[in-house]
């Protein structure tokens, strides 16, 4: 009767101990684990933002020695490597030893840094200058510096924009004097640059690719496309598209920035050319061979000989070969010897001759 409870308690008497040894052993084994220190391993690839490289950048693990400097740093943004050997005789020098080197034979160390180029600073120059002292757009400044530029570097933590914080500017010799800072993350100085030279304002500007003479018309392969000072081309500037079948109205060289006041309409009528009288008044039409003694585009009046009377008149050129005579109103007599047709139905060339001819009746 009393055997059944006997053997229950000593069951769960055995659990427990067995519960507590395998405690114990758990906590014996974490004990031992806490106990092992990890060695010292070197790292293969290194970067650094500091002009000196300390035993903590090259070593995992190194403990108080971690900030012990040993190397110089390479230059800003530029690459060095270590011997591995080397390393391992500077360490020991600091009683650094039992290194574990992962079978690395060398340790490459990068200097970070942070670098400008030309670019970067030409734009800040740019709109710095913008609409300063007479300048236009910063895209339409072309900066030329005093010294080459190059790449700018500097440290890493040098992470600011380029603020100006002194300006200069000549309208006279288009020369100028900026100085940028440049924010330090560290709270360190900020960083200065100062930059002289000089800044123009340029204009797209259509060039002769040869020499032009005079009334020569202008085809796609003469003009080209240029950058050119805007004080030195002025306000009159051709766009290139509105040069292109235009005539030139004197000679023009080649490299030569065009002007809207070189450039006129193609003539439609030129001298010594046979053209097309036209009498034009109300309710008729009349045509007759003529000879231009002048020249001249659409819309100029110039002088023509009547072939058939010998007589100068003055006309307006309307079209190529064509120039057009509109008397005044009250005017009922005409030039001899023209040929009539009805308006709808003119023909460019005179094919009847008539001797007097009066208005047709309204």
């Amino acid at each position: 009767m009393f055997a059944r409870p006997l053997l229950l308690a000593a069951l769960l008497l055995a659990a427990s101990v067995s519960n507590a040894i395998a405690q114990s052993r758990s906590d014996a084994v974490a004990r031992d684990r806490s106990d092992v220190i990890t060695p010292p391993t070197l790292r293969a690839n290194v970067t650094i933002t500091s002009d000196i490289v300390r035993i903590g950048d090259l070593v995992d693990n190194a403990g108080s020695f971690g900030t012990t400097p040993i190397y110089r740093a390479p230059d800003l943004g530029t690459t060095g490597t270590l011997p591995v050997a080397q390393v391992l005789a500077t360490l020991r020098t600091h009683q650094v030893i039992g290194v574990d080197t992962r079978d690395l034979k060398e340790i490459t160390v990068t200097r970070a840094a942070r670098a400008i180029d030309r670019q970067e600073v030409e734009q800040a120059v740019a709109r710095t200058l913008e609409r300063r002292n007479g300048l236009g757009e910063a895209a339409n400044l072309t900066i030329n510096f005093d010294r080459d530029v190059g790449d700018i570097r500097l440290e890493a933590t040098n992470s600011g924009n380029l603020q100006p914080i002194a300006l200069r500017y000549d309208p006279r010799n288009s020369r100028f004097d900026i100085t940028f800072e440049i924010a330090n993350e560290t709270g360190a100085a900020p960083t200065r640059l100062r930059f002289t030279g000089t800044a123009i304002e340029t204009v797209e500007a259509a060039v002769l690719a040869r020499a032009v003479e005079r009334g020569e018309m202008l085809k796609h392969s003469d003009v080209l496309v240029e950058r050119r000072p805007k004080a030195e081309v002025g306000n009159d500037l051709a766009l290139r598209d509105n040069a292109v079948g235009m005539q030139a109205r004197r000679q023009l060289r080649a490299g030569q920035a065009l002007k809207t006041a070189d450039l006129a309409r193609p003539d439609l009528v030129t001298r010594d050319q046979n053209v097309t009288l036209i009498y034009q008044a109300a309710g008729l039409y009349l045509t007759i061979r003529g000879k231009a003694l002048d020249g001249g585009t659409e819309g100029d009046v110039v002088s023509v000989m009547n072939l058939q009377s010998k007589r100068t008149v003055s006309g307006t050129v309307t079209g190529r070969g064509q120039v057009t005579i509109t008397p005044p109103r009250a005017a009922t007599v005409l030039e001899p010897t023209a040929s009539l047709a009805p308006a709808e139905q003119a023909s460019p060339l005179a094919v009847a001759n008539v001797s007097s001819v009066a208005p047709k009746a309204e």
